[in-house]
């Protein structure tokens, strides 16, 4: 009976395990007390403004560890919507640098979707990366997927990576 018992919780340790994915890196210690900034996530799903809504999310779990960034205007935004990644990344670092801020975060959406099937499940992967403002050096990175339950929703299920992501930085 108790080899069941064992065999039943390392099966479903497993099973936990395998539906979320991180990247494991070292943070430097950062100050919390820097100047922040939110600047584009490049959308890289097929889901339209996952980029977008994503930085929303972003915003909200920065704030709840204690950071005030600040989003680059989606008026900016607008105008670059044609644009390659890196001209549009390197026109938001331009408005980071004028607004004398110290850190930006960056990042991409790689999936955000309901899988097919019958129970629908939300899956979510992202990447970020915190850049030095004035320079664009990437001073931390790291990427995270998961996928939720079929009555989850696809914005907490973001919300869960990218409070995972964010809760991975060190703050001084």
């Amino acid at each position: 009976m108790q080899a069941i018992r064992n065999l039943s919780l390392a099966l479903a340790v497993l099973f936990v395990a395998g539906c979320a994915s991180f990247t494991d890196e070292s943070s430097p210690s950062l100050p919390r007390t820097a100047q922040w900034g939110i600047v584009p996530i490049v959308n890289y799903s097929q889901t339209p403004q996952a980029g977008e809504r994503s930085e929303q999310i972003l915003l909200s779990v920065l704030s709840s560890h204690g950071l005030q960034p600040r989003v680059y205007p989606a008026s900016a935004q607008g105008e670059q919507a044609l644009m390659d990644d890196n001209e549009r990344l390197a026109g938001a670092l331009d408005w980071a640098r004028e607004q004398k801020l110290d850190y930006v975060v960056a990042g991409s959406v790689e999936e955000w979707q309901y899988k097919n099937g019958l129970d629908g499940e939300p899956a979510v992967g992202i990447s970020l990366r915190v850049l030095d403002a004035s320079s664009g050096q990437v001073l931390w990175s790291k990427s995270g997927a998961r996928a939720g339950w079929s009555r989850e929703s696809l914005a907490g299920t973001a919300q869960k990576v990218l409070d995972k992501l964010v809760g991975a930085l060190r703050f001084e």
